[in-house]
């Protein structure tokens, strides 16, 4: 401490000034010698006139004051006077004498005492009780931390164990939640006041005695329990008509806890002796409950800590009900995405497939096996940006969209083109909404990949919206991750043409079909992945390796999938497929139509059926060698249904025509249209194929 001027002893009016000070200081004033005894005191603060002066001179401070921290305040005192660094505003808590249950707060600043020499007298330490502002600014704190860390994430239990954890032991020793029980499942709440037979769920609870959610801490009911509450207590009081409730004696007389006797002996069990009890309310509808017991602080709740209770509630009811509302959502968000989604996989005997949803039930992914002319079948994954239930409507039409198009056997890229006329047409329409509307502000964007496999060829053509990945394993363990070409999201502006790729899948092989990467089964550091598939998946159920695709994907710090689909391939049966090669002249119908005859016969087809597809070969052939040109082959394939095909080398379409009564052709493909379940036509690289599907025929 810097040296001051010497200055006159103090004596006559300085005496008497500083008397006057002690005596009529508004501060709380103490003057302590070197061994932290006190020398001279005055009266200021309440804590100090519970003391006689005579008590506290020559006494250390903490021998006559009750500090709950002494230790820690004395080794503060002590510090000051050896090093001669004030401290300034320092709070320490005490209790007052006879009064050892209630906390008091009080601000003392501590300077040291020197003489001109720098000779060390001892210190000056002035007290300020501030027990009012602490407790204010311990309130606001508490709302703070509420605000901040109660409603986090948008489901209601996590928010009430939130809750308790901040209340726990800032405002009470024990705090318990309880929510209708409707509630938890995104039901409307009920209205205000709560019936008795309304069934109440344990929601959180935490107790300062256990540390946390503390299995021994006494408790009337365990966590999860739901029953109605029985009553009256200040417990179904509060339910009733919304007002919080205050007790500030917990003792054995009262009337109300006979009426709940597993709450009585849990208060009895715990020591508690003071409850505060505040409705969970939302515009006249109950949600819950919050309830608060104190067992080591001692004071009773007062006035400030109701309107503090009532407060937190206020915050946690809307947070919990933002959870209700998500949860309800999101519920019929996965009602309406399984009803939408096909109910199983399409079954064939070539290939067989299962879904992998991430997550499973957020409206927005969805998966689809197409049967195709020819014994194909198209494998279609997607997802849609976002959650909830606009994504799972867009979901809904865009995979009616898939359908329609794939229906008229277009080519992958094509059919990409086409449904991303559809997301931008759907695009184009959100951005109309009114701003209000929040889906105004939400762009439409998704992902897709699709893909074509023929068991016939062993081909299968790919093309994707965004960054698909396809993973192959093949049946002698060898793995491939196809480059898939990357196209812009469905839904964007980006004009980019979408391209596809073609390749040969051997048979027996694992194909995974994502539309997105997979780094957790493609990166280089987790090939171990890849490697456990390829071992593994022969004669393994599709469902275990979708599984162990799961757990791979989880276990993955990146960013995972959000729809796949798991295919196997199998043989085709050989004979149940027909092909011939036909010449080019005018009676080789009647060769078509013995051939499929004889294929029918051993296929033991029955003869109507048989008789129509004949009929059909004789159609179709006559217009191939007609209309089109060589070279010409006929298929006829034993498959789902019975599918007849006609490959020529012309591109030209033929068109249905309804001829009349006097004109002397134009009916063939009338009569195709009239004999068979469907018909089409497929291009290719080398002309078109015509093809019909008639019922498959038994076994």
């Amino acid at each position: 401490m810097a040296q001051s001027e010497p200055t006159a002893p103090l004596d006559g009016p300085g005496a008497a000034m500083l008397d006057a000070l002690f005596s009529q200081s508004l501060v709380g004033l103490h003057l302590l010698d070197t061994d932290l005894r006190v020398v001279r005191v005055n009266t200021a603060t309440p804590a100090m006139r519970d003391v006689p002066v005579e008590d506290v001179v020559g006494h250390r401070v903490d021998e006559v004051y009750g500090l709950l921290d002494a230790d820690e305040v004395m080794a503060l005192v002590r510090g000051v006077l050896d090093n001669g660094v004030p401290l300034v505003a320092h709070i320490v808590r005490a209790h007052r004498r006879g009064d050892p249950g209630h906390q008091y707060f009080h601000e003392i600043s501590v300077f040291r005492l020197e003489t001109p020499s720098g000779d060390v007298l001892g210190l000056a330490v002035a007290v300020v009780e501030v027990t009012e502002r602490e407790e204010s600014r311990a309130r606001e704190v508490v709302l703070e931390m509420t605000r901040e860390h109660v409603g986090r994430t948008l489901d209601v239990l996590e928010t009430c164990q939130e809750l308790v954890d901040v209340l726990v032991p800032r405002v009470a020793d024990i705090a318990v939640v309880e929510v209708v029980d409707a509630v938890l499942r995104g039901d409307h709440p009920p209205l205000a006041p709560l019936p008795r037979d309304v069934p109440l769920r344990r929601a959180a609870f935490r107790s300062a005695a256990g540390g946390g959610t503390d299995a021994d801490a006494p408790q009337a009911h365990p966590l999860g329990d739901v029953r109605a509450l029985p009553g009256p207590t200040p417990y179904t009081q509060a339910l009733s008509d919304l007002r919080p409730r205050a007790v500030a004696s917990l003792d054995e007389d009262l009337p109300w806890l006979a009426a709940d006797p597993a709450r009585a002996r849990a208060i009895r069990a715990a020591g508690a002796h003071t409850l505060i009890t505040a409705p969970l309310t939302v515009r006249d509808t109950v949600l819950g409950l919050i309830s608060l017991y104190r067992t080591r602080q001692g004071e009773p709740y007062d006035e400030d800590d109701v309107s503090l209770l009532l407060q937190v509630a206020d915050h946690t009811a809307l947070s919990i009900d933002n959870a209700r509302r998500y949860t309800r959502e999101h519920t019929i968000a996965a009602t309406v995405q399984r009803q939408l989604l096909p109910r199983r996989p399409s079954s064939h005997p070539a290939l067989e497939t299962t879904p992998l949803l991430l997550p499973p039930d957020s409206g927005g992914q969805w998966y689809d096996t197409i049967p195709l002319s020819g014994a194909r079948t198209g494998l279609a994954v997607g997802g849609v940006v976002g959650r909830g239930l606009h994504a799972a409507a867009v979901m809904g039409q865009l995979r009616t969209v898939v359908r329609s198009l794939a229906a008229f056997d277009v080519e992958p890229d094509e059919l990409l083109a086409r449904l991303n006329d559809t997301a931008t047409f759907l695009a184009a329409e959100r951005a109309t909404l009114p701003t209000a509307d929040p889906l105004h502000r939400q762009a439409l964007a998704a992902r897709f990949a699709y893909a074509v496999y023929d068991p016939l060829t062993l081909t299968c053509t790919v093309a994707g919206a965004g960054s698909p990945s396809l993973v192959v394993v093949h049946a002698d363990g060898n793995t491939e991750v196809r480059n898939v070409p990357a196209g812009s999201l469905l839904g964007s502006e980006d004009k980019t043409p979408f391209a596809a790729t073609a390749f040969t899948v051997p048979e027996d092989s694992l194909l995974i079909l994502s539309d997105t990467p997979l780094p957790a089964l493609v990166a280089s550091g987790d090939a171990d992945a890849l490697r456990r598939l390829a071992e593994q998946h022969r004669g393994r159920p599709l469902e275990d390796l979708r599984d162990d695709v799961l757990y791979a994907l989880a276990g993955s710090a990146e960013p995972g999938p959000t729809a796949l689909l798991l295919v196997r391939t199998h043989p085709f049966p050989a004979d149940r497929v027909g092909v011939w090669q036909l010449p080019d002249t005018p009676t080789v119908v009647a060769t078509a139509r013995r051939l499929v005859r004889d294929r029918l016969a051993d296929w033991g087809v029955e003869r109507e059926t048989a008789h129509d597809t004949e009929l059909i070969v004789s159609e179709l052939v006559t217009n191939a060698v007609r209309y089109g040109s060589p070279p010409l082959e006929l298929r006829v394939i034993n498959d789902r249904a019975l599918t007849c095909e006609v490959r020529d080398g012309s591109a030209s379409t033929p068109r249905l025509r309804h001829a009349s009564v006097a004109d002397e052709g134009g009916r063939g493909l009338f009569i195709v249209a009239q004999l068979a379940q469907a018909w089409g036509t497929r291009y290719t690289p080398e002309g078109k194929i015509i093809w019909t599907e008639q019922n498959p025929p038994p076994g």
